[in-house]
């Protein structure tokens, strides 16, 4: 994931900037508790594309 691009996206729900997990390719929100899918290298921030994370994943990060 391009640090550029990180560096300015952020949650659209919380507003907060998000993080990139390599290891599901999802960029998630610590805040919103929210993970967004990159698909073919696009990170799709839409909420009702995310996926709630679960407790063990926000402690995880």
């Amino acid at each position: 994931m391009d640090k550029k691009l990180l560096d300015i996206l952020v949650c659209p729900v919380s507003k907060a900037p998000v993080e990139w997990n390599k290891e599901t390719d999802e960029l998630f929100c610590r805040v919103s508790g929210l993970a967004y899918p990159v698909r073919d290298g696009i990170p799709v921030m839409l909420e009702n594309e995310a996926r709630k994370m679960t407790q063990e994943e926000r402690e995880k990060h």
